[in-house]
């Protein structure tokens, strides 16, 4: 198994760190890939799936006065669900996703906007306002494919992260578990 979900919790067991997820719009899809991995029980954390807006603020942290200005489908409030639900559940790394699936518009976005965050110890400074690396996405396709899509998307900004971050050392360590050289 070498999908997206199987090397995140591949590279996070090697550096022996851990993750937590907040999920809007993929409604625990995210959850679900990473504890399909083998081995996820080694680095998951768990996740929050914060539907309701409200919850985003009362579970995780996100600014009461940026959901209200801004709505849920903000780049900073998926930085802020990534660094609330790092720190809500004690992980290494956060991620989040949050947008707008469909089928009708959200807080005047259209269809298919959506962000996705990741926040960790080298991803730049999180503070109150937001903190983390924020990718905002114009996705085409039913609902379905919005939100899977979300969910390869969030992994796969958080691979980059997790692989920028790796050592030579790790690397090497990683690559003679896996029969390389």
């Amino acid at each position: 198994m070498n999908s997206p979900a199987a090397q995140v919790v591949r590279l996070l067991t090697v550096k022996g760190q851990t993750l937590a997820v907040a999920e809007s719009l993929t409604g625990g899809l995210v959850a679900a890939e990473i504890t399909a991995a083998p081995g996820a029980s080694q680095a998951f954390r768990g996740s929050v799936t914060a539907y309701a807006t409200e919850l985003k603020h009362e579970l995780l942290g996100v600014d009461a006065a940026l959901l209200s200005q801004r709505g849920a489908v903000d780049p900073q409030v998926a930085a802020q669900m990534a660094v609330g639900v790092r720190k809500a559940l004690g992980a290494d790394w956060g991620i989040a996703t949050t947008g707008v699936a469909g089928p009708e518009p959200q807080d005047g976005k259209p269809v298919g906007t959506v962000f996705v965050a990741v926040d960790g110890p080298t991803v730049g400074a999180s503070d109150a306002v937001g903190g983390g690396k924020v990718t905002a996405l114009r996705l085409n396709g039913d609902r379905a494919e919005i939100r899977m899509e979300s969910v390869r998307s969030v992994l796969a900004l958080l691979l980059e992260e997790l692989a920028s971050e790796q050592t030579g050392n790790e690397r090497a360590q990683d690559t003679e578990r896996n029969g390389g050289f």
